[in-house]
């Protein structure tokens, strides 16, 4: 557990960097990372020179100089870094969604009973994705749980899309006898 406590804004900043390094691995210009989080370039690198002292971001610089996230930027965010991550397909409006990392899936109100939610934690940008858009993860790699479901909200800050399930599927292991 990371003992940085950050702002929602620098959170906000961070993880568009780090999604926009996991793309490219290239340095980042603060232009780009101002269109991922809609915010002036200016407080982006007024945001960059806080996380730099905090040691999150390392400065390149030169024409194709940007922003780098550290190590201690993704424990900051406790964000896995795997080598070759589980790959967990995700679908927005019936299309492939690519450059997502699904880190999680939380089911929260399963006992209600006609509402049943799950909170989907993702590396990857969220921006086109929106209310009542429909999603569809999995199958996830052990148990080949597929779930379906309409966006309910999104939280930008912490990279968490939350679905009503409209459809749950896991299916049952046929006997190995």
């Amino acid at each position: 557990m990371s003992s940085i406590e950050l702002t929602p804004s620098q959170k906000k900043i961070l993880r568009a960097l780090t999604n926009l390094h996991k793309e490219s691995e290239d340095a980042i210009k603060g232009e780009d990372i101002a269109d991922q989080v809609d915010r002036n370039p200016g407080t982006i690198r007024n945001q960059m020179q806080s996380l730099k002292a905090l040691q999150l971001v390392e400065g390149v610089p030169g024409p194709k100089g940007g922003y780098k996230p550290t190590a201690s930027a993704y424990e900051a965010l406790e964000i896995q870094q795997m080598d070759e991550p589980a790959a967990v397909p995700m679908q927005h409006e019936g299309e492939p969604v690519d450059d997502t990392i699904i880190e999680e899936i939380d089911l929260s109100s399963v006992h209600h009973p006609e509402l049943c939610r799950a909170e989907i934690h993702i590396q990857g940008a969220l921006g086109d994705i929106h209310e009542n858009d429909a999603v569809t993860v999995g199958p996830t790699p052990l148990s080949k749980l597929v779930i379906e479901g309409t966006v309910d909200g999104k939280d930008d800050t912490n990279n968490i899309l939350i679905l009503r399930i409209d459809d749950m599927i896991a299916p049952a292991e046929e006997p190995a006898h």
